[in-house]
């Protein structure tokens, strides 16, 4: 028996970054699809504690909030920093990861049409700050030498940016190279490649 369970929509989304973090670490995990017409009717909705998904269980554990799932598998898989120095800078890290995700999100969703342009155009200057910062650790890796869930959830906002924006990284070395690095992974790169996932919109409302 799997054990996680993934509870959301049939779109990468939120849950994108957490399926490569699982199935990178050799997890396994049973998903709950939720379609969008069932969710408008609301019962489901009533049932999550912030009225919105994913929703991620650990046994009688549950959780909402994907960046608290994100965390939750970093402790448990050895993917949080060796030690409160390195797990306070991954949490940093990660929340500039979410500051950009945020951006994205409200681009695609209420000004793809009027924005895009504008978002493209600006994108350097937001990864600029990853570049550098990456640069800096000589690893590959945001922090540290070893993979973290920071890394997990940068990698799939990148791979989001190159499909919006497909010469994003061009002029980012280090971040180009972190993913390809990550794309070469075998587990990451069966699930990448595979029918399932790339059968998947990235966004519910279709626009990337």
């Amino acid at each position: 028996m799997a054990p996680y369970t993934l509870t959301y929509f049939a779109i990468k989304g939120r849950c994108s970054a957490m399926k490569i973090m699982l199935v990178d670490q050799g997890q396994q995990w049973k998903e709950n699809l939720v379609t969008f017409d069932d969710w408008k009717k609301g019962d489901i909705k009533k049932c999550c504690l912030f009225g919105q998904l994913p929703k991620f269980e650990d046994g009688d554990l549950v959780l909402f909030q994907s960046n608290a799932m994100l965390r939750h598998l970093g402790r448990k898989h050895g993917a949080y920093g060796k030690n409160d120095c390195e797990a306070a800078l991954i949490d940093m890290m990660n929340d500039g990861v979410e500051d950009l995700r945020q951006k994205y999100i409200k681009m695609i969703y209420q000004e793809y049409e009027t924005g895009k342009e504008a978002y493209i155009k600006d994108l350097p200057n937001h990864l600029s700050k990853f570049e550098a910062f990456m640069a800096k650790n000589k690893s590959g890796f945001l922090v540290g030498d070893k993979i973290s869930f920071a890394d997990y959830n940068l990698f799939d906002l990148l791979l989001n940016h190159k499909v919006l924006s497909p010469t994003c990284l061009d002029t980012f070395p280090t971040l180009k190279a972190f993913v390809d690095t990550l794309s070469a992974r075998p587990k990451i790169k069966a699930l990448l490649e595979s029918d399932d996932f790339k059968k998947l919109p990235i966004n519910g409302n279709g626009k990337q």
